[in-house]
Parts: structure tokens; C-alpha cells; sequence
């Protein structure tokens, strides 16, 4: 082939390539076909070792994706790991925020995510420009952060916290301090219970945790008198009083370990169910009902957008990409940091 025969079909490629990722980035994962009778978990495996990349994934990601990740954990954790690693790579199977995250903390890293549909209720009910505006409204207060937020409101907190950490985090600092806390008002209305606080709350919450039914929690309680009943403090208030223990996700999985009872009726999503049910295989693990009467148990509609043949074409092609704004990261990452290094100084 001559070299202008070559260097004409390297400008089709270069053409072909980059519509690709346009078209990528623009439908929000890779939409092609995963070559039929393929091994997904050794051809992941292969790739990953390859371009030197670790799979994150959060508890609530399906089974086969948790069992496949380099590291499985809740935001806290992910946070965390994302901060030490060494790879090159990040993929992380959870939702967009989270991906946010560990590019905010490593700029320099390329960081993947098997759909960037994979949104956040959570984070959607605070849209950064209205927060902004909440906050002048309010000056003289602290700013607090849940990390379930887009890497704009990040930018506009002093503070961020996940609900592994947010009381201790409360708690340290001034009694009279004032805090505006979001954008969960179901976690937030809990730390204030336990703290004796009074910190302003903006109006947000998640609408996996929202959604357990009182009625059916109460008659599976019925049901299993020897339960525990288990939730997030992400859910509403009459859940959370009708609970024997309220935690984090991962302090939800330890206190099941931990526990000296064999059932639980566990409301947070159930993605958990299956780290539980691997922790503790002697153990019952009943999912909370939501309120609608078509399901059994809940689950983040957004968190089941990822898929194993997405991540293995999120491997493969290094699609789709999350970019941060200089601007914002370097606002993002000192609320950030400082979530991580109090969380070290308490143990956390």
C-alpha cells in the first residue's frame, strides 16, 4: 500500500473513531454488539490486566458485576480507594456522581463508566444553580454536602460527607456552628435527631429510599416476629422508627455480620442483599417492600443501567470518559479531601 494509501485510510480511521466516541458520549454508553460466545469474565479480566485498570463497584450494582470488581464498597469507601490506587484506569459500576468523584480526586487518571445514563435522583434533586442561591440566601453557614451530588455542588460546599461518616463529621465541629446540610432531607432530618443539631436542610431526597412501605415492612415483621428490621437513614422517618438498627450501607452489612440474629428485613436497595447473603450464608435477608404492589424489593432503576457487556466494552473501547472542569475540580476536590481526612482521623 502506498503512503498516500496509508495515510488516507489512518484520516477514514481517525474520522470513524471519533464519531464513534461522539456518538458515545452523546447515547451515554458503547452501543455495540458483544462478539457472540465470549467468556465476558475472562475477556474482562484479560483487559483489565492489559491497560492496568481496577473495576470499582458499589454494593448496589447486580451480583456478577460485584463479583468480577477489583473493589466493592459504598461511597466512602470508593472515595477512598479511588484516592490510593495506582492504576491508569478507573472503571467505575456504579452511578455518573460516583464516577465524578474519583475523577475529581485523580484529574490525571483516565476514569470509565460502563453508562453515564446512570444518573442519581439524589443528585438531580439539587441542581447546582438553584443551591447556589440557597446558599446566599443563607450566608454565614457551613456547607455541608451528601456525596450523592453533581461535582458543581461539590464546588459550592465546604464539606462533604456520605452516610458513613456524616454524624461524626457533624458532631466535630462547634456545637452553635450553623450548617446548611444536602441534599438528602431524610438523612439530614436524622442526623439532626441524633445530634441534637438544627441544621438548615435543602428539600431532596432518593427515590429508591423513599419508596419502602410502612404497611408491608410491618406485616412482614408479622411474619418473621424474630426479624430485625435494618434501613438506611436515607428513608423516610417512619421507617427509620420502626427500625432495630439505622446505619450506612456498609454499616448496615457489618451489623448483620456482627449481629447474633439470623433474619432481617433489610430496607435499603437490594443490591446489598447479595455481599449480606456472602458474608453470612447462615442468615435470611428479606428485602423491604416498596409501595408499589408490582415488586418485591427495591431497586435503583439507574444502578441496573450497568451491564457486563457494557463494561466490557467500556474496557475494551475506554468509553464512555468522565470529564470534569478544571474550574470545578479544583473547587470539588477540597471538600472532598477534607471528608477523607477527617474520616482518617476518626477511623473512619
Amino acid at each position: 500500500m502506498s503512503r498516500f494509501l496509508l495515510f488516507l485510510h489512518a484520516i477514514v480511521e481517525d474520522i470513524t473513531n471519533n464519531k464513534r466516541d461522539m456518538q458515545t458520549q452523546s447515547i451515554g454508553y458503547m452501543n455495540i454488539p458483544v462478539p457472540a460466545g465470549i467468556d465476558l469474565k475472562e475477556e474482562i479480566n484479560k483487559l483489565r490486566k492489559e491497560k492496568n485498570a481496577v473495576i470499582l463497584a458499589h454494593y448496589y450494582q447486580t451480583a456478577e458485576i460485584q463479583d468480577i470488581a477489583d473493589f466493592v464498597g459504598d461511597s466512602l469507601a470508593l472515595a477512598q480507594w479511588a484516592a490510593k490506587t495506582t492504576a491508569d484506569i478507573l472503571v467505575l459500576c456504579g452511578v455518573h456522581f460516583m464516577g465524578e468523584t474519583a475523577k475529581i480526586l485523580c484529574p490525571n487518571k483516565k476514569v470509565l463508566v460502563p453508562d453515564l445514563n446512570a444518573g442519581c435522583s439524589l443528585a438531580d434533586s439539587c441542581p447546582a444553580v438553584e443551591f447556589e442561591t440557597f446558599v446566599k440566601e443563607h450566608p454565614g453557614h457551613t456547607v455541608i454536602s451528601y456525596v450523592n451530588t453533581s461535582a458543581a455542588v461539590k464546588a459550592l460546599t465546604d464539606i462533604v460527607v456520605t452516610s458513613t461518616n456524616a454524624r461524626q463529621i457533624v458532631e466535630s465541629l462547634p456545637a452553635d456552628e450553623k450548617i446548611i446540610f444536602g441534599p438528602d432531607r431524610n438523612l439530614g432530618s436524622y442526623i439532626n435527631s441524633i445530634t441534637g443539631r438544627n441544621m438548615l436542610l435543602w428539600n431532596g431526597a432518593c427515590h429508591v429510599h423513599e419508596q419502602f412501605s410502612l404497611e408491608k415492612i410491618l406485616e412482614l415483621k408479622k411474619q418473621h416476629p424474630g426479624a430485625e428490621v435494618i434501613c438506611h437513614p436515607e428513608c423516610k422517618k417512619y421507617i427509620v422508627e420502626i427500625s432495630d438498627y439505622v446505619g450506612s450501607t456498609a454499616g448496615l452489612l457489618k451489623h448483620v455480620i456482627k449481629s447474633s440474629g439470623k433474619q432481617f428485613i433489610v430496607a435499603t436497595e437490594s443490591g446489598v442483599l447479595h455481599e449480606m447473603r456472602k458474608a453470612c450464608p447462615d442468615k435470611e435477608f428479606i428485602p423491604a417492600p416498596p409501595n408499589d404492589s408490582t415488586c418485591a424489593c427495591n431497586e435503583c432503576n439507574f444502578m441496573r443501567l450497568n451491564t457486563m457487556e457494557k463494561l466490557y466494552n467500556t474496557l475494551k473501547y475506554e468509553l464512555p470518559e468522565i470529564f470534569v472542569d478544571e474550574s470545578v475540580q479544583k473547587k470539588a476536590i477540597r471538600p472532598i479531601q477534607r471528608m477523607l481526612d477527617i474520616s482518617a482521623q476518626l477511623g473512619l
